[in-house]
């Protein structure tokens, strides 16, 4: 193959076409349809709930107000541990037409028989366990990234989606832009010759996960919800609103950044799994009573032949980089362009420019995968896949030892 992406935006190449040469072809046309609870028919009403109300839950909720029209959805109930949170969130479902439930614990919003599917936007820690719950009640489900913090609880979350033929979206979103696409295309069409190194930097010099706690107050906040019955503490405002500084919620960088890049890397290659990885990682910068390193650097091996290094600090605003390089060409994921820099020189690769393919957003996407029972772009599979590649990175920053995987048993390994 040797077409050119950026010649054809309106490539034949579709996403569901693209998928096809994945393993999700065949299993994705397997699919039965299976009619959603209280939604019978094509023209039927969806029932969605929002489990967390948060700032990525906002976000997320915007995009399904938007699509409350065309496809024919609607928010009728709202959990967050937080009243705050959780009554203006509801205000806003409520100023596009209808008055939500509400509640603080979720699994009282899982056993309301008429919800279809449900969205988790809460803290990491929270994110498998809650699914695999939503699974058990028999609903579809849009959760945010990372899809999960230990691997076994990933692999039992994938054979319960099977099983139960649920829909679940992973909340990688960039597996729904066209021009992450139309790069996909670029790499399988061989454009770069033999991929050897991918190498992703992002830095921010700035305190993003300072939000203020002061009106956080105790009378307000359903701890033992939040704590998930994962131990006892006293409640703790900070906590609660800068989690992503505690080990108790999250393992840093590995689970709020690496997924994203670890998805891409994926499905830009047709990858599956890393089978080394080491580590290294320390806070260096921010004083601010972080268990997380605010700097971390790892590099994953995967069986296909190539290496992928991801860095990441919080005391730095150089921006970011993502390049993949190959024996003919390199692939700058940030200006969109390949250019023969770093290839052979006997066979120089010619500069072009990658223009996005036409996808349906992400949003959108997994609604429409709600009715047709489609497989969604960010499958829960690739939901699995990524863990491994969070966990061992975590894994290998906090051990200090390199982590390998097997693809047989599904287990990361120190060694």
């Amino acid at each position: 193959m040797n077409h050119d992406a950026s010649q054809s935006p309106r490539s034949t190449v579709t996403r569901r076409r693209f998928l096809q040469h994945t393993s999700l072809g065949a299993l994705a046309l397997s699919l039965s349809p299976r009619a959603l609870r209280g939604a019978s028919g094509a023209n039927d009403r969806i029932s969605i709930g929002m489990i967390g109300t948060g700032d990525r839950a906002q976000a997320l909720l915007l995009e399904i107000l938007r699509a409350t029209g065309s496809q024919n959805v609607q928010v009728t109930a709202v959990c967050d541990v937080w009243k705050k949170n959780r009554e203006s969130t509801a205000a806003k479902v409520a100023a596009s037409g209808n008055a939500p439930r509400t509640c603080s614990r979720f699994q009282e919003l899982l056993a309301l028989p008429d919800v279809d599917a449900v969205v988790i936007a809460t803290p990491d820690f929270g994110h498998t366990p809650i699914l695999l719950e939503a699974l058990a009640a028999g609903k579809d489900v849009y959760v945010e990234k990372p899809m999960s913090l230990e691997l076994t609880l990933a692999n039992q979350a994938l054979a319960l989606a099977r099983a139960k033929q649920r829909i679940v979206q992973v909340g990688t979103q960039r597996r729904s832009d066209g021009r992450h696409l139309a790069a996909a295309q670029a790499v399988t069409a061989g454009m770069l010759g033999k991929l050897n190194r991918i190498s992703v930097a992002v830095h921010f010099n700035h305190a993003r996960w300072a939000r203020p706690y002061a009106d956080c107050l105790e009378a307000d906040v359903d701890w033992p919800a939040f704590l998930m019955g994962v131990g006892t503490m006293p409640f703790d405002a900070k906590l609660l609103r800068r989690w992503q500084l505690y080990r108790f919620c999250t393992n840093g960088i590995p689970g709020l950044w690496l997924p994203h890049f670890a998805d891409l890397v994926c499905f830009l290659t047709g990858a599956k799994y890393p089978s080394r990885a080491v580590s290294l990682g320390g806070n260096y910068v921010w004083q601010d009573g972080r268990e997380h390193p605010d700097t971390f650097h790892t590099v994953l091996e995967y069986p296909e032949g190539f290496l992928f290094d991801f860095a990441m600090d919080l005391g730095n605003a150089a921006g970011s980089h993502f390049r993949l390089h190959g024996t003919e060409a390199t692939l700058d994921m940030d200006n969109w362009t390949i250019t023969p820099e770093g290839g052979t020189r006997d066979k120089p690769a010619e500069p072009r420019k990658l223009t996005g393919v036409q996808v349906t957003p992400h949003m959108e996407n997994w609604l429409e995968s709600l009715r047709s029972r489609k497989l969604p772009a960010a499958d829960i599979q690739f939901g699995q896949q990524q863990t491994v590649a969070v966990v061992m990175s975590a894994r290998a920053q906090e051990t200090g030892r390199r982590q390998q995987f097997d693809p047989v048993t599904q287990a990361i390994v120190s060694g």
